[in-house]
């Protein structure tokens, strides 16, 4: 029932395939963060002295969208990490 064994090398390939993934992903955080924040600019901009609770609220949702962009990234940043760390433990 035993699989084929994968060699040492094939591992690290693997593992540089599934960080280059990682690494286009990274990169798609970082457009959506920053066409966040146009949204930001461009919303605060075009209700500028409101202190409607729907502006409120959307700006704050905003935000909340860039904290969590941040915190996937650093999510990111860390199973790359972990990943580069196996595979030179190999």
């Amino acid at each position: 029932m035993g699989g084929t064994v994968a060699s040492v090398a094939e591992v690290k390939a693997a593992i540089d395939a599934a960080m280059a993934y990682v690494r286009e992903g990274q990169e798609a955080v970082r457009a959506a963060n920053d066409k966040l924040g146009e949204a930001q600019r461009s919303l605060a901009a075009a209700v500028d002295g409101s202190a409607h609770e729907s502006v409120a609220a959307a700006q704050s949702a905003l935000a909340q969208a860039t904290t969590e962009l941040d915190d996937c990234m650093t999510a990111t940043l860390g199973a790359m990490e972990q990943a580069q760390t196996y595979a030179a433990a190999l």
